[in-house]
């Protein structure tokens, strides 16, 4: 189940087509691509509820597509990474459905104060992918109505627990204003006894997995399949 980047605000499953095309090629596992609603015609929590009745849709039909229940990875980047990773705590606050695995690539983990507490995000404000005045334009249209922005099914790494969540792929890259608090998921989810690979990529910017041109492209959609075929099988 892959939900596509683009702040919450744009973005499709058609600009993301290559994308989940290479994944679902190169994985060999069905690859559905998720075409939720977008703020601010539909705020949070419109998304996330969206990509949980997604993942139930797919948990109830697994047989019918051709995949297996049992076996339903989560994945997406940058906004579509918070919503996996906000996807796989509801499903394990929820009990239902199971999920084998999340692929997180440079997800934004926490939204609460706009993401400023963290240094990337100033540090890499501009020039990198994703501008300080794109993401501020972002967080109004999606969750400027919310007073309380540590809600974790808005910001999970904000969540009190996250102890049984799914194995979890995080890619991230070393100019992305999201870094560290990617960084610090990953930190929280290990320490919570959760399987953890991180795929860090030191000279990438925000967005990389959408330039093929990137050689590191490759190597990331390459730990993918590794871990995909070491979670589910091919």
């Amino acid at each position: 189940m892959y939900f596509h980047a683009g702040g919450f605000v744009v973005g499709s499953v058609d600009i993301f087509d290559s994308l989940t095309r290479q994944l679902a090629a190169e994985t060999g596992v069905i690859v559905i691509s998720v075409d939720y609603r977008l703020a601010p015609t539909h705020p949070w929590p419109a998304a996330t509820l969206d990509g949980y009745a997604a993942v139930q849709w797919a948990a109830e039909n697994a047989e019918r597509l051709g995949g297996d229940s049992a076996k339903i990875i989560v994945g997406g980047d940058s906004a579509g990474g918070n919503l996996a990773a906000v996807v796989a705590l509801m499903a394990r606050d929820q009990g239902s459905p199971h999920l084998a695995a999340q692929v997180l690539y440079y997800p934004a983990t926490d939204l609460g104060d706009n993401g400023t507490i963290w240094p990337s995000n100033e540090k890499f404000r501009d020039g990198y992918g994703l501008s300080a005045k794109s993401n501020l334009a972002f967080s109004e249209a999606y969750f400027g109505h919310i007073e309380d922005t540590t809600e974790p099914y808005l910001s999970p790494l904000r969540a009190e627990s996250l102890s049984g969540l799914p194995p979890a792929l995080v890619v991230t890259a070393g100019f992305d204003p999201l870094t560290d608090s990617a960084h610090a998921y990953v930190e929280r989810v290990q320490a919570a006894g959760v399987d953890t690979t991180l795929a860090h990529f030191p000279q990438m910017i925000h967005g990389f997995m959408s330039i093929r041109l990137f050689n590191q492209q490759q190597q990331a959609v390459n730990h993918t399949v590794t871990f995909v075929q070491s979670t589910v099988g091919g």
